[in-house]
């Protein structure tokens, strides 16, 4: 299967997520409410809903996406080039909508698809569904009800991984490190995302990281397939 598919064909995507509100108290009553509920399930004995309301942004209803990742793979002169663009920013509909709109030109030919790791159970769904509650019209790639497996142009990098193991999760920086595709030295981790946006209002910081992730991913599909990696030197930040 993956012989079939042309690298150059992949759109790579990664997004980060935090809480809808700051702080539990900052969320409206009936959110609140829900959370209340929500929260039952996996918060401790002795912990509150606002304890672990940092986990909100988890969850499309209660979170929000402050940051959208996305990278192609080119060749030029006999080398890989990874070109990355990021969509961020406080207003999360707006960055929503341009990412929406370059996704539907991306994907105005049929050879193409979106490649994601774990991105079937987070990130494409929990996009198409942020759009929905910004009241924006779902690209035609996100616009999945209705269609066949066959005709869904979702790529991930752990379903691969598994092998029809459903019970099975690695996370990315396993994977990398097995597989020794060189990371850079993390600036932050993803547990620190919601303190870097809500304390420090840093949201460049948070896309810096982001593209990290993707660029991972994207060396990781090229292990899968036996390909040589994409040499440090060749990353470009650019509009796609």
């Amino acid at each position: 299967m993956l012989d079939d598919i042309k690298i150059e064909d992949l759109l790579f995507i990664d997004i980060e997520t935090v809480s809808g509100e700051s702080s539990f108290d900052k969320a409206s009553p009936k959110l609140q409410e829900l959370w209340e509920k929500k929260s039952n399930y996996f918060r401790d004995e002795d912990q509150t809903a606002s304890d672990v309301y940092a986990r909100a942004g988890i969850y499309s209803e209660f979170g929000k996406v402050v940051c959208i990742s996305t990278g192609v793979i080119v060749r030029s002169g006999g080398e890989k080039h990874f070109k990355v663009k990021s969509y961020y920013g406080h207003d999360e509909k707006k960055l929503l909508a341009e990412f929406g709109e370059m996704l539907d030109r991306f994907c105005s030919k049929p050879t193409k698809n979106l490649c994601a790791h774990n991105g079937k159970e987070f990130d494409f769904p929990y996009i198409a569904r942020r759009m929905l509650i910004n009241g924006l019209k779902l690209p035609k790639a996100l616009n999945i009800a209705g269609k066949k497996p066959w005709e869904i142009k979702f790529i991930d990098t752990l379903e691969l991984w598994k092998f029809g193991d459903y019970k099975h999760y690695t996370s990315l920086a396993l994977l990398c490190e097995i597989f020794n595709i060189p990371t850079p030295k993390d600036d932050i981790d993803g547990s620190m995302v919601g303190q870097v946006y809500w304390e420090e209002n840093d949201v460049e910081r948070i896309a810096i990281y982001c593209e990290k992730d993707i660029l991972a991913t994207a060396q990781l599909f090229l292990r899968y397939k036996g390909e040589d990696l994409i040499l440090e030197a060749n990353f470009e930040r650019v509009s796609i």
